[in-house]
C-alpha cells in the first residue's frame, strides 16, 4: 500500500511537471511562430525565470507553491497554495520575481552588447527590463501591488493611473483584462485592511516600511532606465 500511495504522489508531481512544461511549449511554439524560435526562446526562459523567483521567495519562506504555468499573450504565474500570513512575506513573494528577473535581463543585456550583430537578443533583453517594470505597478495582482502593500494598501490609488497612462500609451486588451482582474483584488484587500485580522496583516514597522520602499523604488528606477537604454539601441539597430 505504501509502495502505491508513494507511486500515486510521484505521479501527481509528474503531472505538475508536465502541465507546466506543456503551457510552456505552448507558449514557445505560439509565439515563435510570430516572432521567431530565437526570440520566443529567450523571452520564454525570461518569463521563467521571473516565475521562479516567485518559486524559490516563496518556498524559502515556508509556503507550499505549484510550479509556473503559462498562457501566451499573458504571461505565468505560480499558484500559491497557502497565502502569506503578514504583508511583509507577502513582499518578499512579490519582490522574488522583479529581482530575479531583472538579474537574468542583465545577463543577457550583457551577452547582446557583446555580440552587437545579434540584435534579437537586445529585443529579449528589452522585454524582460520591460516586462519586470510592467510587473512593478503598485496595484493589485501585479508584483508591485504585493510589494507595496507593505507600505499601505493607499500606495494602489497610484496604480490606477499609472495602468490608465500605460494603456493611453499602447492600448490593448489584454490592458482592459488585467484591470478587470486588479479591481475586485484591490477592493477585497482595501476592505480587509480594517478588520482585526487586517491590521495585524498590514502591521509593519517604520523602519521596515522605509527599506521596502527604498528595495521598491531602487528596483523601478533600474528597470526604468535599463527598458530606455535597450529601447534607444533598438531603435539605433533599425
Amino acid at each position: 500500500m505504501l509502495k502505491l500511495l508513494a507511486l500515486l504522489f510521484s505521479g501527481a508531481k509528474f503531472g505538475k511537471v508536465l502541465t507546466s512544461a506543456g503551457t510552456m511549449l505552448l507558449s514557445l511554439v505560439v509565439y515563435a511562430f510570430i516572432f521567431g524560435w530565437r526570440y520566443a526562446a529567450g523571452f520564454i526562459a525570461l518569463l521563467f525565470v521571473h516565475e521562479m523567483g516567485h518559486y524559490l521567495a516563496a518556498r524559502h519562506r515556508g509556503l507550499p507553491v505549484g510550479l509556473p504555468t503559462f498562457i501566451p499573450f499573458v504571461g505565468a504565474w505560480v499558484e500559491l497554495k497557502k497565502m502569506p500570513h503578514d504583508a511583509q512575506t507577502e513582499a518578499f513573494v512579490g519582490m522574488g520575481g522583479p529581482l530575479l528577473g531583472s538579474l537574468a535581463a542583465t545577463l543577457v543585456y550583457g551577452v547582446a552588447r557583446a555580440y552587437p550583430d545579434q540584435p534579437w537578443l537586445l529585443a529579449v533583453a528589452y522585454s524582460g527590463f520591460f516586462l519586470n517594470l510592467f510587473n512593478l505597478i503598485p496595484l493589485p495582482p501585479f508584483d508591485g501591488g504585493r510589494i507595496t502593500a507593505v507600505l499601505s494598501p493607499k500606495v494602489w490609488l497610484l496604480g490606477v493611473p499609472v495602468l490608465v497612462g500605460v494603456f493611453l500609451w499602447n492600448p490593448s486588451p489584454l490592458l482592459v483584462i488585467f484591470a478587470l482582474l486588479a479591481a475586485p483584488q484591490a477592493w477585497a484587500a482595501w476592505k480587509h485592511r480594517r478588520s482585526p485580522e487586517g491590521q495585524g496583516y498590514y502591521l509593519v514597522s517604520p523602519a521596515k516600511r522605509w527599506e521596502w520602499g527604498a528595495y521598491y523604488l531602487i528596483l523601478v528606477s533600474y528597470l526604468a532606465l535599463m527598458s530606455f537604454e535597450a529601447h534607444a539601441l533598438l531603435a539605433s539597430h533599425r
